[in-house]
């Protein structure tokens, strides 16, 4: 009996509270030798310092994104601290099309919309070793006021309670970035081996 074991593509969800390092670890995650597409996020929100619009995230306007809302255009998007994400539905298509396991960076809010519409996704929570830390890393960025750092400091705390959603966690601890990445790989490569292939369809 012959066997044709070909594993389709994986849409792989990183989510995790802000501060826990997810834009460093997809910046690493470009270099991995594995054939990852990275679907890039558009969003309301000011660009900041040392950000690249195309890459990070496409920058526009609220009402070019009101118009993505109502022409469909968008997987998932939520309001979040006041701007508009969301996950472009033509780009993930097109990679998935390809044969390409998709990369797709979220809050816990964006995860549980994808986890509703595509549960077969693979999620995968990316946290800090501790909430004082977490408090440390968002200190430093200095990219919020005070009053906007202590609601994502609560976000982040009630975020951890929605662990049980998803699949995967990944601590990322200070200074280890490669590790975390190393960890990251090694899900994708472990979901290559199911007997039963996910099946994403969009």
């Amino acid at each position: 009996m012959e066997l044709n074991i070909v594993g389709r593509p994986l849409l792989i969800v990183i989510s995790g509270p802000s501060g826990v390092g997810k834009d460093a670890l997809l910046h690493e995650m470009r270099k991995s030798r594995l054939p990852l597409h990275f679907v890039v996020t558009v969003t309301t929100r000011t660009r900041r310092r040392g950000e690249t619009d195309g890459s990070d995230y496409h920058f526009i306007s609220r009402s070019e994104f009101e118009r993505m809302i109502d022409e469909g255009e968008l997987l998932e998007w939520a309001n979040v601290y006041g701007n508009y994400y969301g996950v472009p539905k033509k780009d993930l298509q097109q990679a998935l099309g390809k044969g390409l396991d998709a990369v797709v960076k979220v809050d816990v809010q964006g995860s549980a919309n994808i986890k509703r519409i595509l549960p077969e996704a693979v999620f995968i929570f990316v946290a800090a070793p501790s909430i004082s830390e977490l408090k440390e890393r968002l200190k430093q960025r200095k990219t919020e006021s005070s009053i906007d750092l202590e609601l994502r400091i609560k976000a982040a705390e009630e975020e951890m309670g929605s662990l049980p959603m998803f699949d995967y966690v990944i601590v990322n601890y200070e200074g280890e970035l490669e590790k975390a990445v190393s960890e990251i790989e090694a899900i994708i490569t472990a979901e290559k081996c199911r007997v039963r292939a996910r099946s994403i369809e969009i």
